[in-house]
């Protein structure tokens, strides 16, 4: 089993003729996606990738090809009208890759999905890969991961990249990777994500990634504290970070204490999850986890 995606869905790519769009539906076809349809205004009638078809408006993709999942690589200016559409169309989720998207437009966007049955993943963001299902909805580099019993949940693509690469090494496959993104605003949040996991019966652990700026790894620590039953590893990166500094993500802006990196650490560890030193250790310390768990009597 596996969160957010699987066999069933059904892909539409917003922007497949574009360079990045057309060149990332094929990597997400040749791992086992189902990319069934394209949406670029103008372009309608075209075929890519020899049989996917190309329609002018998500409404008549998904009418004509039953498309249940969106990934966009529109531009900035015109993502949030993209990722509405496909919310207005019912596709969930929507995984949102495209960076630098005004901070105005997201929260528009963010606000406009509250209280409706639709997920989205970033701005800013990998997207989600399930090993075993062969699904994947993203740029992640599909070859570095297996099928297995771990879930990863981070703001940081380029750090999810490493986790797995350093689970995998370590015979540690993952059930299901999520990109939430690093914007200051976003869709899914750790608590969303955490939440699936903890329900997954096919998900025995979890590796956390967060980052300095913003309060979310906290609002992760008092869920893991409250309803979060499985062991997790939790890697918090920016502790040599200037206080009011901008680093990388447009998220990663300490403002006060409560962003800093020894914040985050302070209440993950307060919840009961196993820190991680850094980042050459994340496999390391979910291969010890694992061991300790499964050494303690039932």
């Amino acid at each position: 089993m596996s969160i957010l995606v699987d066999q069933r869905t059904r892909l539409l790519v917003q922007g497949i003729t574009g360079k990045e769009g057309s060149f990332h539906a094929q990597r997400c076809r040749d791992y086992g996606a189902n990319v069934v349809a394209g949406v670029t205004p103008g372009r309608g009638g075209m075929v890519v990738g020899g049989d996917v078809p190309v329609y002018d408006t998500v409404s008549q993709a998904v009418t004509e090809t039953g498309a249940n999942a969106a990934l966009v690589f529109v531009p900035p200016p015109f993502a949030a009208d993209a990722i509405v559409e496909s919310a207005e169309a019912g596709l969930s989720p929507i995984v949102s890759i495209t960076e630098g998207i005004p901070v105005a437009d997201t929260v528009k966007v963010v606000h406009y999905l509250g209280g409706k049955d639709v997920t989205l993943l970033g701005p800013n963001c990998p997207g989600v890969i399930s090993p075993a299902a062969r699904c994947k909805v993203g740029i992640m580099p599909g070859a570095i991961h297996r099928p297995g019993r771990v879930g990863v949940v981070s703001r940081s693509g380029t750090l999810t990249y490493e986790a797995v690469g350093q689970l995998s090494a370590l015979g540690i496959g993952q059930s299901t990777c999520v990109g939430i993104g690093g914007d200051p605003v976003s869709g899914m949040s750790y608590v969303e994500v955490l939440r699936l996991f903890q329900e997954d019966p096919e998900t025995d652990a979890v590796v956390l990634i967060g980052e300095i700026g913003g309060t979310r790894e906290q609002e992760a620590a008092e869920f893991i504290t409250g309803s979060f039953t499985k062991p997790i590893a939790a890697l918090i990166v920016g502790r040599s970070a200037p206080p009011g500094r901008r680093m990388g993500h447009a998220g990663a802006i300490i403002t006060g204490r409560a962003g800093r990196a020894e914040e985050k650490v302070k209440a993950l560890e307060t919840a009961g999850a196993a820190t991680v030193p850094g980042p050459a250790l994340i496999g390391a310390t979910m291969r010890d986890l694992l061991a300790d768990t499964h050494a303690k009597p039932a």
